[in-house]
């Protein structure tokens, strides 16, 4: 029943276990996840991934850490691999990091809108990654009209009044494993608040596993601590969370 609609299994801390813990991903409830890239070279892995499993999708795209020296030749290559490969259902993740401003700001915003151009051409929707830089990001996707071909925000982390701006333009909002953090009382505001209909579930694997599993390596089975405090804070039932954020990532990746 559940959906995870970001996971980095190709990440390098699963290089001892990974066959072992994807094969036990369905036993727990998982239908399907994406595996977003975050640099030219976890794109190409994340489609090999893609291809060994059935429940995988890909998602090709540089994150702002990377892209200093991102060049079109890279933006050639995206659009190579995602025409190629039907397992491909978006382009991400990119966007704006101004938290560790690792690539200099000009430089974010400037591969940033060349990649949700890129997402239009293809007609492929995007994810976006935004850590303190929450008002470039929303001036670059209302300035690109990216919500047109469908936009995720990922790891869903500004306040409530932000997330009913993106909902009005379109886009939908993934709730990570922090929502089950004590202290997290934004994350618990924008899910109270904003229609499921809006929203996905996450878990950012290896990252930000949730309460029981704070400070231990995440992976997607754990995404059921997301569902179940969403259930809890808007009251609904745990299954009708997972069948709605499932129907939702469904059709905004377009699956079939």
């Amino acid at each position: 029943m559940l959906f995870d609609s970001h996971a980095h299994l190709n990440d390098e801390s699963f290089d001892e276990d990974r066959e072992e813990v994807i094969a036990s991903l369905k036993e727990k409830g998982l239908d399907y996840v994406v595996n977003p890239g975050a640099d030219m070279e976890t794109s190409k892995t994340a489609i090999e991934l893609a291809n060994k499993h059935d429940f995988i999708y890909a998602a090709v795209g540089v994150h702002p850490h990377d892209v200093e020296n991102m060049t079109e030749s890279d933006i050639e290559l995206l659009r190579k691999y995602a025409l190629e490969n039907e397992k491909v259902v978006a382009i991400g993740e990119i966007g704006l990091d101004y938290y560790y401003d690792l690539s200099p700001r000009e430089t974010q915003k400037k591969w940033f809108k060349r990649q949700i151009e890129l997402a239009n051409e293809l007609k492929l929707p995007f994810i976006v990654h935004d850590r303190d830089a929450h008002g470039d990001t929303m001036e670059i996707i209302k300035s690109t009209k990216a919500a047109e071909t469908g936009c995720l925000l990922h790891c869903y982390s500004g306040e409530v009044e932000l997330a009913r701006e993106y909902v009005k333009m379109g886009c939908y909002l993934s709730i990570p494993g922090t929502v089950t953090f004590k202290n997290n009382r934004k994350t618990v505001e924008v899910v109270r608040e904003i229609p499921l209909e809006r929203l996905m579930i996450e878990t950012d694997s290896p990252y930000m596993a949730p309460v029981p599993h704070r400070g231990k390596r995440n992976d997607p089975s754990l995404v059921t601590f997301v569902a179940e405090k969403i259930a809890y804070e808007k009251g609904i039932s745990y299954e009708e969370v997972c069948r709605v954020t499932k129907e939702n990532a469904i059709k905004f990746f377009g699956i079939k």
